[in-house]
């Protein structure tokens, strides 16, 4: 019994010192540079159609022309699947959970709303419905499955797996023969290079179809994310200017753009510190404070790490104020909301941190409720002397 497992990448990166883990350069053959990895534009490829079909291109890369081993996978160069530990695994613990499972795949992300609302929010939905017409033709006995998990709130992610060959190849199959009916029925013009990917993006929600409906045994599991996406660095750096120059309007309108052109940057695999969470709330409670009150936060603090730290603790004072009034806490106490040390709060920034933790509007006030109970009258002019905190 062996495992290969491909890193996929389309760009330079730290190989991990393991032979069971093979770099597959994808879109090798419309790549601007060369890194001395395996390309995915030998033998049997789609290698040139990589813009629509990212990683996959390697997967079917891996489908038509690796043999070599009995069980096969895919990762990527930033993304592992670990143990709840952490712990990236060996080919020796893949070979022992492979004895009693079909495949090994990440766990199943919650999604805030049903999969095709999520889908639909960044990308033509219309897409999404041919996708499920052609399974209706293709593959009949999948319909049933894709229709229900539309509509529920859950997928895997990252097209990350390992699993025996032969089942690898049966998937590849399926899946491709549904896509390179897609292609033939849709626009491929695209506003952008992200979401060109289209291909890619449903292929994360079908192997959730395929899982379900053929009923496997499927190993979820962590995934470790290695190092941060160069994007992400970009926006942080960007973002750290426009606080610096206290300029709230200007960094709105960064952030819009980057929103727009790449949607899952604010993901967990993408913004792996949830620093760019922090740089758009920031952003919404300056924006928000200056059209209240003519001045805002960045009047007060504005280096990047002293706002990242405010509003970090501010959550904190926030998700504790909530988990306080929550009604399955029966313990509650008047400082449960814990310490808030930030003179230059305001009531808008305060509400604003409330409701990203609260599940609706009546906790949501409930808890602000408590916020003003926990701070005291002598705390409460030591704190905020006459700057615009309203509680």
């Amino acid at each position: 019994m062996s495992v290969k497992i491909f890193a996929m990448t389309h760009k330079r990166f730290e190989v991990p010192d393991d032979p069971m883990y093979i770099p597959l350069h994808v879109g090798h053959k419309n790549a601007k540079e060369d890194f001395g990895y395996p390309g995915d534009d030998s033998g049997d490829n789609i290698s040139d159609l990589n813009c629509y079909y990212a990683e996959l291109s390697g997967v079917y890369w891996v489908w038509k022309n690796y043999f070599e081993a009995e069980y096969v996978g895919v990762c990527h160069y930033r993304r592992y699947l670990t143990s709840e530990e952490g712990y990236v695994f060996s080919e020796a613990q893949y070979e022992q959970i492979l004895q009693g499972y079909d495949i090994v795949t990440t766990k199943l992300l919650e999604l805030p709303g049903s999969y095709r609302n999520g889908f639909g929010a960044h990308h033509k939905v219309s897409t999404l419905d041919e996708t499920g017409r052609i399974i209706a033709e293709l593959y009949p006995e999948y319909y049933d499955t894709f229709v229900t998990l539309v509509h529920q709130n859950r997928t895997y992610f990252g097209n990350i797996m390992v699993a025996k060959k032969e089942l690898y190849d049966a998937y590849c199959e399926w899946l491709f023969a549904i896509f390179f009916e897609l292609q033939k029925r849709i626009d491929l013009t695209f506003e952008d290079d992200y979401h060109k990917r289209v291909f890619g993006f449903i292929s994360e929600f079908l192997l959730y179809v395929w899982v379900t409906a053929n009923h496997l045994r499927a190993y979820e599991c962590r995934v470790a994310i290695i190092g941060e996406k160069k994007e992400t660095g970009e926006v942080i750096t960007k973002m750290a200017e426009f606080f610096h120059d206290k300029d709230a309007a200007g960094a709105k309108a960064y952030f819009e753009t980057v929103l727009k052109q790449r949607p899952d940057i604010l993901m967990e695999a993408s913004d792996i510190n949830g620093e760019c969470k922090l740089c758009l709330q920031a952003v919404s409670t300056a924006n928000l404070e200056l059209a209240e009150y003519g001045n805002c936060f960045l009047d007060s603090v504005n280096e990047y790490a002293e706002v990242i730290a405010y509003f970090s603790q501010l959550n904190s004072f926030a998700a504790a104020a909530v988990k306080a009034v929550s009604p399955e806490n029966k313990m509650r106490t008047a400082n449960a909301a814990g310490k808030l040390t930030a003179p230059w709060t305001t009531e808008i920034a305060l509400r604003a941190a409330i409701r990203i933790f609260a599940p609706n509007p009546v906790i949501a006030e409930a808890a602000y409720r408590h916020c003003n109970e926990s701070i005291n009258t002598v705390d409460r002019e030591l704190l905020f002397g006459d700057s615009p905190f309203c509680l």
